[in-house]
């Protein structure tokens, strides 16, 4: 009988607010994600009550893909999944990669000054379908002290690694038999036996359990046994163990040893550990059986496989552009794969075009950038040139295939897949390992139809980007590069793409000197997000520029433009705010061609929406007059803001709601400069730079020069 005790964990102030949190809301599991310094991804720092092997996927998230982590962190509210169909009917990209019955909660973590991650909370999946008031509070409680730690420790960022384990607090003992009287009659049993503690270590096994793994106990002792027992590394053997942990019920999985035979493995998990019960198997049994493995290399068995296939092309289907595409093999299939670097190249002008890699130092990936795509000179070529996939298990097989390829990196293996779609590469992936690594049937089954997934992805994101390049230079040449400088007033303007899509859409602005003393100021949104809506965009401003300056007053500016629309049959419709600015008399003349109202903020910083009332927009008045004007006063200093409703339109959010708060952050914010009272209201609104729709927004303020 071999057994060993718990080590002692040291706890620091973030570790314990995590063990509270999952003692007083009754957890099984609990874990700290925060934001790391781009903003952008979600890391894992901290997990409590499962191995952080064993949540290894999930240890870094994208902010910008859907999810539940992401939408408490985004929308700063608690997601709450009660079951795995809801999760499902949710999220079915992340169900896809989360087979497992449990239910949990994600909290963010609001800070002092922003939003610094999210607390997950996990239970088995016999519980109650709805959170308890009491229970809401327990995780709102939790999540609050989380905050605090950070902000009082002014922890960074966690960095991509591995995260730090933290055992949960003790369950209140129970009683139990004498544990020597307990440990013989194990011993004197046929089955093999392993008690794991909650961070997967073997902390006791029986004679007839080393016996069956085939390893003496002092070498599995304080192990898990996926370090240990190289074979057990492998998806098959993880999900069996995670649905053990996660769902508290008894799990079986069956596992052929190298030395051919098959072991029937049964997890009992509780709030104390794993007990595993190890059997010999019956060869025809278990649908779960793991391929055999050789030592160092990642398996996948067939169910894994279809598991592992199903998830990645969900995940390929919401990638848009070619860094979408590197950022998702780099952080998601990757770690799947076991993988420690990868390099994903293009071919330009005979030469390879690196457009994305990980796990490589910037000044390899220069040495190898731009090397010529010469079938015999690298692998890399070679997958190009001929559609074929070639795997290199250590550094002497690639030397002895490939002797003039250059060896500038420490990479041990290699796999380079081709990138086919349509019948031609589109691009070449080489997926890299820190040692040697035998690249099993199974493994190869899974690369050959990915790549081809990947391939796809890379073809339809190459095109967004071409059209995306086309597109954004086609709006940057119909914007003002500049707003002409006008006496008396003060301007700033910024115009949103959109954060989604085609990120170019028909929203304009501009200013236009009229004499010394007036000028004209006008916003628009054409209808519509691709070039056509740009391009109309740029007719519809020329022309308003072209009646302001020939003397036409508000209402004529837009029948006459209504006039133009009408004649180039465009098709779509725009919405439009005219201004007349007279700096003399202090007051503005306004037309609306059904545009959303102005704000305006007056010396006393009292801020609302003007009672414009609007025409029709334009494309639809079909040139006739009905455009009503207003005249209303613009003291020095007040501020006249003018906006298109991407502004505004925040979803789940009524825009008349949106559109009060703006003009409150108007009214309460102190004299800024111009510029950076711009910026301030569009963070107000879309505080983390997400918007569904492009924007634009435009100050002007009467300064004392007038």
């Amino acid at each position: 009988m071999n057994g060993c005790g718990e080590r002692p964990e040291s706890v620091d102030p973030l570790a314990e607010a995590l063990t509270a949190a999952v003692h007083r809301t009754g957890a099984i599991a609990g874990g700290v994600y925060a934001l790391d310094p781009t903003g952008t991804v979600l890391s894992l720092d901290v997990m409590c009550g499962v191995p952080v092997e064993a949540f290894a996927p999930w240890w870094r998230v994208s902010l910008a893909s859907h999810g539940p982590t992401q939408d408490a962190v985004k929308e700063k509210r608690l997601v709450w999944v009660s079951s795995q169909e809801e999760l499902a009917r949710s999220y079915p990209r992340v169900a896809a990669n989360i087979p497992y019955r449990l239910a949990f909660a994600v909290a963010p973590l609001s800070g002092v000054h922003d939003c610094r991650g999210a607390l997950l909370l996990m239970w088995p999946p016999k519980r109650p379908n709805r959170l308890t008031l009491r229970e809401r509070e327990h995780i709102a409680f939790g999540a609050r002290r989380i905050a605090r730690v950070l902000d009082a420790a002014a922890r960074p960022a966690v960095e991509a690694g591995r995260p730090r384990f933290v055992p949960p607090r003790a369950p209140a003992r129970r009683h139990v038999q004498p544990p020597l009287a307990a440990a013989e009659l194990v011993e004197r049993l046929p089955l093999g036996t392993l008690a794991l503690d909650l961070e997967g270590r073997i902390t006791f096994t029986n004679a007839a359990a080393a016996e069956l793994l085939g390893r003496p106990a002092e070498e599995l002792l304080r192990t898990q046994p996926w370090q240990s027992l190289s074979w057990l590394d492998n998806v098959a053997f993880m999900d069996a163990y995670r649905t053990a942990v996660t769902s508290r019920e008894p799990v079986t999985l069956t596992v052929l040893r190298p030395s051919s035979q098959w072991l029937d493995f049964c997890f009992h998990a509780d709030v104390s550990g794993v007990s595993v019960v190890v059997t010999p198997g019956d060869t025809a049994a278990s649908p779960f059986r793991s391929v055999e493995r050789q030592p160092a290399s990642i398996g996948v068995p067939a169910g894994s496989r279809i598991h592992l296939l199903v998830y990645l092309a969900a995940a390929l289907t919401e990638t848009v552009g070619v860094q979408d595409v590197v950022d998702l093999v780099a952080d998601q299939i990757l770690p799947a794969l076991g993988a420690h670097g990868m390099i994903m190249s293009t071919v330009e002008a005979a030469r390879m075009q690196i457009i994305g890699y990980r796990g490589y130092t910037p000044e390899t990936i220069e040495q190898l950038d731009g090397l010529p795509a010469d079938a015999g000179l690298t692998p890399a070529g070679q997958a190009l040139a001929s559609g074929a996939f070639s795997y290199f298990a250590d550094r002497t097989e690639l030397a002895r295939a490939y002797p003039k390829a250059p060896q500038i990196s420490d990479k041990q293996a290699w796999a380079f897949l081709p990138l086919i779609t349509s019948g031609h590469p589109v691009g070449c992936l080489v997926l890299a390992y820190n040692h040697p690594h035998t690249f099993a049937a199974a493994e190869r089954s899974v690369l050959t139809p990915l790549a081809a997934l990947i391939a796809q992805a890379l073809d339809r994101a190459r095109l967004y980007d071409a059209k995306h390049s086309l597109a954004h230079a086609l709006q940057r040449t119909l914007l003002p590069h500049a707003l002409p400088s006008v006496a008396g007033l003060d301007v700033a303007a910024r115009y949103l793409p959109a954060s989604h899509g085609m990120d170019i859409g028909g929203d304009f602005y501009d200013l236009i000197r009229l004499t010394e003393t007036t000028a004209a100021a006008v916003i628009g949104d054409v209808q519509g997000h691709d070039v056509t809506a740009a391009a109309l965009m740029g007719q519809v401003r020329m022309a308003v520029h072209s009646h302001a300056t020939a003397g036409a007053a508000p209402d004529e500016v837009l029948t006459r433009t209504d006039r133009d629309l009408a004649d180039l049959d465009a098709g779509r419709f725009v919405t439009c705010l005219y201004a007349h600015l007279d700096l003399a008399r202090h007051q503005a003349t306004l037309a609306s061609a059904g545009h959303p109202p102005p704000l305006l903020r007056h010396p006393d910083h009292r801020a609302h929406a003007l009672d414009i009332d609007p025409g029709p927009p334009l494309g639809i008045g079909m040139g006739r007059p009905g455009y009503p004007i207003a005249a209303v006063p613009l003291a020095e200093e007040a501020i006249l803001t003018l906006y298109t409703d991407g502004l505004v339109e925040v979803p789940g959010t009524d825009i008349a709601r949106t559109t009060a708060e703006l003009a409150r952050h108007l009214g309460e914010s102190s004299d800024l400069p111009l510029h950076h009272l711009v910026d301030s209201l569009v963070h107000h609104i879309h505080p983390l730079g997400r918007h569904t729709d492009d924007a634009a927004l435009l100050l002007l303020r009467p300064s004392s020069g007038s």
